[in-house]
C-alpha cells in the first residue's frame, strides 16, 4: 500500500515539477486561504504560455482554490460552535443560515468568499456538500476566465 502511494505521489512530483501548474496550484491554495492574494492573474499567465491543456490548467486552480477555501473551513471547526442564530452578523453567516450549502458557491468572491469557508465550518455544515459546492463555484470563475482568455465569448 505504502509502496503504491509513493509511486503515485511521484508521478504526482514529476507531472508539477518544473512547471507553471505547481506555482499556480500554491499561489491557488494561499489566495483562498485568508491570507492576501489573487490567482486569477496566474492562471491567466499559466494559460497564455500555451504549455498545458487548458482544462488541466482550470482543473489545478481549482483544487488549489478549494484546498485552501477548506483550510478556511477546518480552521472554522475550531471555533466554538453558535448554536444560537443571530439576526445580526457577519453577510457570510447571513447568507449560509438563509441559503445553506448554495451560499459556498459563491466562495470565490473577493473579501466574503474566505469568511464564507469559515463560516461554514464554524456552523459544523457537511464536509462532502461543502466540498463539492467550493469546488464548483471556483471551478466556473475559473473556467469563465478561461473562455474569455480564450475568447469564446467574442462574436
Amino acid at each position: 500500500m505504502l509502496e503504491a502511494f509513493n509511486a503515485a505521489f511521484h508521478t504526482f512530483a514529476l507531472w508539477f515539477s518544473d512547471s507553471a501548474l505547481w506555482v499556480l496550484f500554491i499561489i491557488g491554495f494561499l489566495s483562498a486561504t485568508l491570507l492576501p492574494g489573487g490567482s486569477e492573474a496566474t492562471l491567466l499567465a499559466t494559460l497564455s504560455l500555451h504549455q498545458y491543456h487548458p482544462s488541466i490548467v482550470v482543473l489545478v486552480a481549482s483544487v488549489g482554490n478549494t484546498l485552501g477555501g477548506l483550510t478556511n473551513y477546518w480552521l472554522g471547526l475550531w471555533i466554538p460552535n453558535r448554536t444560537d442564530k443571530e439576526k445580526h452578523g457577519h453577510k457570510a453567516l447571513l447568507w449560509l443560515n438563509k441559503y445553506g450549502y448554495w451560499t459556498l458557491l459563491f466562495s470565490w468572491l473577493p473579501v466574503i468568499g474566505d469568511p464564507l469557508c469559515l463560516a461554514a465550518g464554524w456552523l459544523r455544515m457537511k464536509l462532502i456538500p461543502s466540498t463539492i459546492m467550493i469546488f464548483v463555484g471556483k471551478a466556473l470563475r475559473y473556467s469563465l476566465l478561461a473562455a474569455i482568455f480564450y475568447g469564446i465569448f467574442k462574436g
